[in-house]
């Protein structure tokens, strides 16, 4: 026969069964009043998104935006500084030289290709803060998804900011030199 527990070690044993079975109890009793309170839901697709009004904080990382200057040129100089900094390699530039007679950027070079491949990015944004020029910055696009991995390489006409959404100031400056002209 095994030997019988002593009175204090009964003790201990069915204070332990007490404390977890209150622990148990309490997460039960969290689990079933949260079972029984309204869920909040966004009905995505068809409920609230950016298209649609849906507010995001300024520090969203989205899809990533090539910016202009005032004059409507490209911000993107092609430094390779954005590309240098990134951990999962996902840029890839190749640089080309202005001339005179067609201006890209306000600097000697431009970007001639700029692509992120969002196959491998993981949107740490050491691209956007390695960036001299505030040429890249995070967007609030967030709808990526696709069912081929091709179309998850965006390409710089995807990327930049069109003419029509520069500052007022800049479009309107534009519109009445039309004018005048």
């Amino acid at each position: 026969m095994a030997p019988s527990l002593t009175s204090a070690r009964r003790i201990l044993k069915y204070m332990s069964i007490v404390k977890n079975t209150a622990a148990i109890a309490k997460g039960m009793s969290i689990t079933f009043k949260e079972m029984f309170q309204p869920t909040e839901v966004e009905n995505y697709p068809d409920g609230p998104g950016p298209m649609r009004g849906a507010q995001f904080q300024e520090r969203f990382r989205g899809k990533h935006q090539l910016q202009r200057d005032e004059n409507g040129l490209e911000k993107c100089v092609a430094c390779f500084l954005c590309a240098a900094a990134c951990p999962s390699n996902c840029i890839y530039i190749e640089a080309a030289e202005n001339t005179e007679e067609v201006r890209i950027s306000s600097a000697e070079r431009y970007a001639k290709v700029y692509n992120i491949d969002y196959n491998r990015c993981i949107f740490c944004g050491y691209c956007v803060e390695a960036c001299p020029t505030d040429a890249i910055t995070h967007g609030h696009g967030f709808e990526l998804a696709s069912l081929n991995a091709t179309t998850l390489v965006m390409r710089k006409e995807d990327m930049l900011v069109p003419l029509n959404v520069l500052p007022n100031h800049v479009n309107s400056s534009k519109d009445e030199a039309e004018m005048l002209a």
